[in-house]
């Protein structure tokens, strides 16, 4: 999986330099700096607000510690995701590791981790639902839709399966659960049956998980918002449902490109490719595409240099107390 994550980001690097050259970055460049500063402060503010809700739909599965924590987590995993060279599942291990810090048993950061992803799968699911809906309205003869109608169902069989393997019994989720804990946590063994209960433990609460869905599509729905803003400060006469429609397909190509860090190259076609195809120019794709790759640097640096701080101080503490 390594190599296939160097050679993905390899290839991903090549794909975005020569996007940037085909368009230009004089072009490209002054659909950035139509933005400026107030701008890019706009666009931090309503990500820190999808972050928020992404944040308090991971807490509100099980409501142990302060919501604040798991905002912070995800702002962590996020950070790990997108800055350093890591897929996103490095993102999570990060994420694991906060709710540990914060004294949350390590089963229970990693039954947590592994349903919010799941959860989080399914509300994205709906998303790129509304957004091909959208896309049928905006351009019902877009020769793609039966191609993306169609791997939106393969999406949903993958999802139906994981949810099935959770119910599997000891050949299922468990065994699964401790594999995954196995490779975060080096107590596969130890860990698997404590990671079956937790998981049994939020699943008994559908009520919460129900709530953590809508939780996360609501951010969804932020990040779309965040997009059209950013696309208006560029000047693009661009309305919400076809940025909705873009965002969705976008995020759902990365999610399908997951062994490539940091979607780099990924991310920057598929606005080049639905961007164009809704009406973007090529610039102001692609002037989007790295408008948020510099939004990840900006939250994404500070969040890690804070987290490595708080990390060695509590090490440094647990060794003068030792």
């Amino acid at each position: 999986m390594r190599y296939l994550s160097l050679a993905g980001l390899i290839g991903g690097l090549g794909l975005a330099a020569w996007l940037v050259e085909r368009v230009g970055m004089p072009a490209i460049g002054a659909a950035l700096g139509a933005v400026g500063w107030t701008g890019m402060l706009a666009v931090v503010a309503v990500h820190l607000v999808a972050t928020a809700l992404m944040g308090l739909a991971w807490w509100n599965q099980r409501q142990l510690g302060r919501p604040a924590i798991f905002a912070w987590g995800r702002l962590v995993r996020d950070a790990g995701s997108e800055v350093l060279p890591l897929t996103q599942l490095g993102g999570c291990l990060l994420a694991a590791q906060v709710l540990i810090q914060e004294g949350i048993a390590a089963a229970t950061a990693t039954a947590s981790i592994l349903v919010d992803a799941i959860v989080e799968f399914l509300a994205q699911l709906a998303y790129v639902a509304l957004g091909l809906v959208l896309i049928q309205r905006l351009s019902p003869a877009a020769p793609a839709l039966p191609a993306l109608w169609a791997m939106l169902g393969i999406a949903c069989l993958i999802a139906g399966a994981g949810i099935a393997l959770r119910r599997g019994g000891p050949a299922g989720m468990p065994r699964f659960a401790g594999r995954i804990a196995g490779r975060w946590l080096s107590a596969a063994g130890r860990l698997a049956a404590t990671v079956r209960s937790e998981i049994d433990e939020i699943h008994r609460a559908r009520h919460r998980l129900s709530l953590s869905f809508a939780l996360h599509l609501a951010a969804w729905l932020v990040s779309g918002v965040e997009a059209w803003l950013a696309l208006r400060f560029m000047g693009a006469p661009l309305g919400l449902a076809a940025v909705l429609a873009i965002e969705s397909l976008v995020y759902g190509t990365r999610s399908l490109a997951f062994l490539v860090p940091n979607a780099i190259g990924v991310q920057e076609g598929a606005y080049m490719i639905l961007g164009t195809a809704l009406g973007l120019t090529p610039e102001l794709a692609l002037g989007l595409s790295l408008l948020k790759r510099a939004r990840d640097l900006a939250l994404g640096l500070p969040t890690l240099a804070i987290w490595h701080l708080l990390r060695s101080r509590r090490w440094s503490l647990g060794s003068s107390e030792a």
